[in-house]
């Protein structure tokens, strides 16, 4: 990544950061992008990707596009793709864009390794049955509110008290971690966007999808204790 950018910024120098959109920029250093991709991954799928994200967020048509262009190659070299299937997002800060790996892409990246076999999440509802062991011999049981034998909906189910994630590793065994709803907002108070957005007066995707942020929470807090690849370690 470091050698891509590095030949961005040498194209681009005594350029006025927003001469060349974001859109312009895809298109010119498309071989950029193709250097960085697996070989599962075309570029051509990648800058429409990005373009659709990028057209979806229109907070980043205000920040510096080399900072847009260096976050997909960001995601571009992990194998996540940003937007809708919520693997990685391109979200703004002041002038600068980041890449966010969501918590699609951490399980994506943590089965990619090959170290991991499976890894899921869910969240638990007050009406659910749920209990953890811990010690020598951990455990947990979770068992959603039921009707005629399926998950009930989540207003029977109740307000959301916690969430958990699982690992199955390569050998078969298994791992998990699991958060409180207090340990959970206590992340989502302390996170940097959280508190911009409060300060702005905006919502945040705290508020609008408190579930999802739950998940990553605990699922990124699980991937940090797994066995990891080059790549999910630069995700995290």
């Amino acid at each position: 990544m470091s050698q891509t950018l590095r030949n961005l910024q040498k194209s681009r120098q005594g350029t006025p950061a927003n001469a060349v959109s974001f859109p312009a920029m895809l298109e010119q250093f498309k071989g950029e992008i193709a250097r960085a991709l697996p070989r599962h991954l075309s570029p051509e799928r990648i800058v429409r990707v990005a373009l659709t994200a990028f057209r979806l967020n229109p907070r980043l048509a205000d920040v510096d596009p080399r900072s847009v262009f260096a976050a997909v190659i960001q995601s571009s070299q992990l194998g996540l793709e940003v937007g809708l299937m919520g693997e990685a997002h391109l979200v703004p800060f002041g002038s600068q864009c980041q890449l966010i790996p969501g918590y699609q892409g951490l399980m994506k990246l943590a089965r990619n390794s090959g170290l991991v076999q499976d890894i899921y999440g869910h969240e638990v509802r007050i009406n659910d049955r749920f209990d953890i062991v811990l010690g020598l011999h951990r455990s947990l049981m979770h068992e959603p509110l039921k009707q005629n034998g399926f998950p009930a909906g989540d207003e029977e189910r109740g307000a959301v008290v916690g969430f958990y994630a699982v690992a199955v590793l390569k050998d078969g065994s298994r791992t998990f971690h699991a958060l409180s709803r207090e340990q959970v907002e206590q992340v989502r108070d302390h996170s940097r966007g959280y508190q911009m957005a409060r300060k702005l007066r905006k919502e945040s995707p705290w508020d609008t999808h408190f579930v999802s942020m739950g998940l990553k929470t605990v699922i990124r807090r699980l991937c940090n204790l797994l066995p990891k690849s080059p790549e999910l370690a630069m995700a995290l």
